[in-house]
């Protein structure tokens, strides 16, 4: 039974219903942007105009902002003392979608097994796979982190590889997308585990080199640089041309609400020639999504290179378990014709279910990812929090993680239908500098862009995942050393804090933490 105390975390604000349909022109070619994945009420021009109002940057840094606690609207959680505060269902569900998120949940830690198994429902594992689980990759929903020791497995890490592309491997419809192909033995991910009798893919190793920079006030801090090697090759080298992107996996709260933001108020925020001259040209990163068949808007991984949910939850479980789905139905997950013995090995397509996980499995884990809850912010109205967050506006941040969006009105998911939300990501591609490039594009995306990370929940990382790395490889061991890697764009906003005076420099941590 709810309690006054689910009621104080469900209040709702003031505003109307509200959405949108966009056709976004590129340059000669135009791209239908639509919603495609959602069903929505359009706003009326009055409501767009309050909605401008209560998404407004703030005047007075003194006081929180009305609603500022609750990080996303009516879905938001309490946050716990524990390691499960990124494992709660959001605050607004139903009786019948807690169960559903619960079964979710349980196919989301299910340990898949290798075929032919008496286990038919969770048969199908590799041959080649990343994780037995993806609460192995996703621990306890919060993020990953590299190998500590050369010991130690890279079980929530992997090594993304392609090479370049031809003219004839570009996608038409998208302007400025990026040629690339698999690379030709290993596919597009690396695979450190194998089932008995094939060899896995290869060993990560990481290495880093110390380096030490000075901020204005003579204080210094110590960055690590770190070296990739794709070592013990279980197929022959590499192609002489592989491209390789290191990446942990992310935390997982919050998926929901951010494939709710109408894609006009991201597109809104896009200025890819810097015409107002900030220094800051995010772009939009436009994907081919298998789901719908055509380009639609990227808005989940470290590169914005998936569109929705749905379609994110079946390509890990092709990418990193080798589990088929209705969306990637291969059996043999990312196993390429060269590995024949991969290719041919005993599947679980041949079974009742007709894929590994059937359309209803796929249906619940995106279901779990989709309501996987942000807890609420702490201490909003603590000093050192307020004039954090006034530190965080004057020094540019808000440029690329903007605070707030209100999401559409959903016909079919009231729970995340038209709620005012804080994840402070604008969702689109920045240059960040040679230091943070990966020199491997992905769609529109540069060897130099990263999808700006929203930072909800980003100061409960430790409590959840036991750990204070940060960035898309986890080289940044605490929020100072992850504002210190910043750099293309967002230079100017890193040489303002490194120029701060120590209070305030405390003051934007402590505003992080709380966050």
């Amino acid at each position: 039974m709810r309690n006054s105390t689910h009621r104080r975390w469900t209040r709702k604000t003031s505003l109307a219903p509200l959405p949108v349909v966009l056709t976004l022109t590129t340059g000669a070619l135009a791209a239908d942007l639509r919603d495609e994945h959602l069903n929505t009420i359009p706003r009326t021009e009055g409501e767009r105009a309050r909605i401008a109002n209560v998404l407004s940057s703030p005047a007075d840094f003194t006081a929180p902002q009305p609603f500022e606690e609750l990080s996303a609207g009516a879905t938001t959680v309490r946050a716990r003392k524990d390691a499960d505060a990124f494992s709660q269902p959001s605050d607004n569900l139903s009786f019948e979608q807690e169960l559903d998120f619960r079964v979710g949940n349980g196919l989301f830690r299910k340990l898949w097994v290798s075929s032919p198994s008496s286990t038919l429902a969770s048969d199908g594992l590799g041959p080649l796979y990343n994780a037995r689980s993806c609460q192995r990759c996703h621990i306890k929903d919060g993020r990953g982190h590299p190998p500590e020791t050369p010991k130690d497995n890279a079980i929530s890490m992997f090594l993304r590889v392609s090479i370049p592309g031809t003219p004839k491997d570009g996608i038409h419809a998208i302007e400025d997308y990026i040629a690339t192909r698999p690379e030709p033995t290993y596919g597009s991910q690396l695979q450190d585990f194998a089932l008995p009798g094939h060899p896995a893919e290869y060993k990560l190793r990481v290495s880093y080199d110390e380096f030490d920079v000075t901020l204005a006030d003579g204080e210094t801090v110590s960055l690590r640089r770190p070296t990739y090697r794709a070592t013990n090759l279980g197929y022959g080298p590499l192609h002489p041309d592989a491209m390789l992107s290191p990446r942990v996996a992310p935390q997982m709260i919050g998926l929901g609400l951010l494939e709710a933001i109408p894609a006009a108020d991201i597109l809104a925020r896009a200025d890819p020639k810097d015409a107002d001259g900030d220094g800051i040209s995010g772009r939009a990163n436009i994907v081919w999504s298998t789901e719908f068949d055509r380009p639609m808007l990227g808005r989940f991984g470290l590169k914005a290179g998936s569109p929705t949910v749905h379609e994110q939850t079946a390509a890990a479980f092709a990418g990193d378990i080798g589990i088929s789905s209705p969306l990637f139905p291969a059996p043999h997950g990312e196993c390429t014709a060269a590995q024949t013995d991969c290719v041919n090995a005993p599947h679980g397509n041949d079974d009742p279910r007709g894929y590994e996980i059937d359309a209803e499995g796929l249906d619940l884990v995106t279901f779990y990812s989709r309501n996987l809850a942000v807890p609420a912010r702490r201490d909003v109205d603590n000093p050192q929090v307020l004039r954090g967050k006034e530190v965080f506006y004057t020094a540019g941040c808000t440029a690329c993680h903007q605070p707030a969006y209100v999401t559409h009105r959903l016909e079919d998911r009231p729970e995340h239908s038209f709620q005012l939300i804080w994840p402070y990501s604008d969702l689109l591609l920045h240059d960040m500098g040679e230091g943070l490039a990966d020199n491997r594009p992905e769609a529109r995306a540069t060897g130099r862009e990263w999808r700006t990370p929203p930072l909800w929940g980003i100061g409960l990382t430790e409590r959840i995942s036991g750990h204070t790395y940060f960035l898309h490889d986890g080289r940044a061991r605490s929020l100072l050393e992850a504002i210190l890697w910043h750099g293309g764009e967002a230079e100017a906003a890193r040489d303002t804090v490194v120029a701060l005076p120590k209070g305030d420099r405390e003051a934007l941590i402590r505003f992080l933490e709380s966050l």
